[in-house]
């Protein structure tokens, strides 16, 4: 038996990977549900709204645990520790099971999301909805930018896997430092 397993048998761990598997398939429906009633533009823009609503409260639970943003005069060193805590924010929100992707600063003050994997668009794929699907990820960068306190001047998508490309590569660019927007 399972360390798992209660006294009657029943695995909660196995039980709560199915339950992650149907609340997926239940978006994945509501998606295309959407979609088909109101159009995919729609559809993008509440999913991107909905992501955007969870980033920001993911990137507030990170500000707490963390404390505020440093300022130590090093724009690269408080740029690396905003980099830091994007990937808390990121581990948070898609385990490292759910998708491949690194971060690095380039610059003074950009990091840089390369995203090789990611379930979203496997499922996305999966269910059929991919024509028209437009990836959320700039609207999760806004809300956990905002969340942890940080200002960004772009934030785009150079790349998608989306669109075929080989991987995501996502461009943040702070504005100031790291800690510009959090009054500390």
């Amino acid at each position: 038996m399972s360390t798992d397993s209660d006294a009657d048998g029943v695995n909660h761990r196995a039980r709560a990977g199915e339950a992650y598997r149907l609340w997926w398939q239940h978006d994945a429906h509501w998606y295309q549900g959407v979609a088909a009633r109101y159009g995919q533009e729609v559809a993008n823009e509440i999913n991107a709204e909905a992501m955007g609503k969870i980033a920001r409260h993911v990137g507030q639970r990170v500000a707490r645990l963390h404390g505020p943003l440093p300022d130590t005069g090093d724009a690269r060193k408080d740029l690396e520790e905003l980099r830091r805590r994007y990937d808390d924010c990121g581990d948070r929100m898609f385990p490292p099971e759910l998708r491949n992707a690194s971060t690095e600063v380039e610059d003074d003050d950009t990091i840089v999301l390369t995203l090789k994997r990611s379930f979203a668009i496997t499922m996305v794929r999966m269910a059929g909805s991919l024509e028209g699907y437009r990836c959320p990820c700039t609207a999760v960068h806004a809300g956990w930018s905002e969340g942890l306190g940080a200002t960004l001047t772009e934030n785009r998508a150079e790349s998608c896997l989306r669109d075929g490309d080989p991987a995501c590569r996502l461009i943040m660019r702070v504005c100031g430092t790291a800690a510009a927007g959090t009054g500390g």
